[in-house]
């Protein structure tokens, strides 16, 4: 039993231990769990790593807010160490403040602009691409950051699992469809080449330009020169290396050169590549229903020509320069020009001389009559 003197000296060990508790505590700088920060991602797992944990927006969306400890430190931001209040800088005190966006997609659209306190190169080249005009232009489904990256899970381009084609398809499914059937998807998808493009090769990766924007049709053709005109690599594949040799040598390429040259800000008024391939569907040459098959041929040129007739195509020479051993008698028109040309024109040069040489030595002779 405690007499009053026992219940007194406890009263004060008891005083005085909880001052130096207290003194000890904010003189070390420790930080209780729940209290104005979270430095240490261990502090976010203790909630964060239950599987069943959700949040509920005022449009009565519900996610689940449960974070994949592995994934997370495997992803480039995991492996630097990176504290999850990098990005979640707001995140300062527990409970969380209540989010106030309607919905999952308007927090997207907040919290994507965290992205831009580090990766400043690659937010200038996004800033007048597609999605960026379409997102100033009211469309909140434009992509942005995450929608492309991820999110918890983020990984270096070059170790991504997804092909590219396949997170692009996640808004544009019907193209990525029209991707996987065509020549360079069924290689890409089927094959696992690397050497095929995918979206990224062709509309850029952060500058993202489209169809609808005239430079991109106009110079097209060098996007697609890119791969058709390396030899090394054409010849791999068994494919003509000399597309766009032959492509700028007729009178479509030349054309198409000029307003390269001296209109970029225009539309041109002759096919490029993708005008005769297709875009996302492009096919074999061989392909039964390849817009550039012989048999489909007259259609693809009555785009532009409508009143050509049945042999309007054969004046084409497909990708092929004339030789000896293919489509010789053009070749041997051209070699006949070759020599008559020159021969003309060194016998006009010729006679000019000559009838100058003529007249100064007529005129010579009459000065000396005088």
């Amino acid at each position: 039993m405690y007499t009053s003197v026992n219940r007194g000296t406890f009263l004060f060990h008891f005083i005085w231990f909880s001052l130096a508790l207290i003194i000890v505590t904010y003189t070390s700088g420790f930080q209780p769990v729940l209290g104005e920060g979270f430095t240490d991602n261990e502090e976010c797992y203790v909630c964060h790593s239950n599987t069943n944990l959700e949040m509920a927006f005022p449009s009565g969306e519900v996610i689940s807010i449960f974070v994949d400890r592995d994934e997370y430190e495997s992803s480039v931001h995991g492996e630097q160490g990176m504290a999850c209040i990098t990005c979640h800088a707001g995140t300062t005190e527990y409970p969380h403040q209540p989010r106030t966006e309607l919905n999952y997609r308007d927090y997207s659209l907040d919290l994507y602009a965290i992205c831009t306190r580090c990766h400043t190169e690659q937010i200038a080249e996004i800033r007048n691409n597609v999605h960026m005009v379409a997102l100033a232009a009211g469309n909140p489904n434009a992509a942005v950051c995450t929608d492309c990256h991820g999110t918890h899970n983020i990984l270096c381009v070059s170790e991504a699992i997804t092909p590219m084609n396949r997170t692009c398809g996640t808004c544009h499914g019907e193209i990525n469809e029209l991707y996987e059937l065509s020549v360079h998807g069924a290689a890409l998808i089927g094959d696992g080449n690397p050497d095929v493009p995918s979206c990224t090769d062709c509309h850029g990766s952060h500058e993202i330009i489209g169809p609808s924007n005239y430079p991109f049709h106009l110079f097209s053709p060098q996007i697609c020169g890119d791969c058709h005109s390396d030899r090394d690599l054409m010849e791999s594949y068994g494919i003509n290396p000399n597309v766009m040799d032959s492509y700028v040598s007729d009178f479509h390429g030349k054309t198409v050169i000029i307003f390269e040259t001296v209109a970029s800000d225009q539309e041109t008024n002759k096919p490029v590549c993708i005008d005769c391939h297709g875009v996302h569907d492009m096919l074999s040459p061989e392909d039964s229903h390849s817009s550039v098959l012989k048999e489909n041929l007259l259609v693809t040129c009555q785009k532009c020509h409508p009143d050509a007739s049945a042999n309007f195509p054969d004046s084409w020479l497909s990708h092929y320069n004339p030789g000896p051993d293919q489509i010789r008698p053009v070749f041997y028109v051209k070699v006949i020009y070759w020599i008559l040309i020159p021969l003309l024109v060194g016998a006009m040069a010729l006679y000019v001389v000559s009838d100058f040489v003529r007249q100064w030595l007529k005129l010579k002779g009459e000065m000396k009559d005088v």
